[in-house]
């Protein structure tokens, strides 16, 4: 529990420094406990991860630790917002649960989020690729849409959700603050005009803002 501009917020984390981050069932009850009191008071609720994953020593007491963490991300989803951090190199249960958050930041050149390492893949697949082709930032801000936002280091991490905070509404018996706009010189596409008229005609979705969908 932690005030972010006067706001009541709830945050969790992980320290890759002892055993790598991995998740126990201790640790796993802690994080329970917190988004259980998030959900109680109608608070935010912000994940901090650094993990490689279960803990490996403790088997399947791990894993049924995760699955009280997912169990409450769903139970959290859509009343109170939930954000996660990925601030180090994160793998299994450690980017499942974020995966299933609000909104994902990852710094930039030192996180990573991947199922499995690129040494398994290679070993599996005899496919040589790079943790950041793999899981970096990059990848998932720009390819596989799974970050939401990206910063250049763990300051500015924390700083972006400071801002991403001040968009949101407590919870979902709240509104989002009214924040004044300026428009500036963007332009936007027509609705009308991003899918053709023909169903069975594909297009790509990228060049839709510049007329290549088949309407103008």
């Amino acid at each position: 529990m932690a005030p972010v501009d006067g706001r009541l917020v709830y945050v969790f984390s992980q320290d890759f420094t002892v055993l790598g981050g991995s998740l126990a069932e201790a640790h796993a009850e802690k994080i329970c406990r917190i988004m259980d009191l998030a959900l109680d008071n109608g608070a935010p609720v912000i994940g901090l991860n650094d993990s490689g994953g279960a803990r490996i020593q403790e088997g399947v007491v791990s894993l049924g630790g995760y699955a009280d963490i997912f169990h409450r991300n769903v139970q959290a989803s859509g009343v109170v917002p939930q954000i996660s951090a990925i601030l180090g190199p994160c793998a299994g249960g450690a980017v499942y649960s974020p995966a299933l958050t609000d909104f994902i930041l990852m710094t930039e050149g030192t996180s990573y989020m991947f199922v499995t390492g690129p040494n398994v893949v290679k070993t599996v697949t005899h496919e040589e690729v790079t943790a950041e082709d793999l899981g970096g930032a990059r990848t998932h801000a720009t390819k596989s849409g799974v970050a939401h936002l990206t910063a250049p280091h763990e300051v500015a991490a924390l700083d972006r959700i400071k801002e991403l905070l001040s968009y949101l509404p407590q919870n979902c018996e709240e509104t989002p603050a009214n924040l004044p706009y300026a428009g500036g010189e963007e332009t936007r596409p027509k609705l009308n005009g991003l899918i053709p008229e023909n169903a069975q005609q594909p297009y790509d979705m990228r060049r839709c803002g510049e007329g290549a969908c088949g309407r103008r």
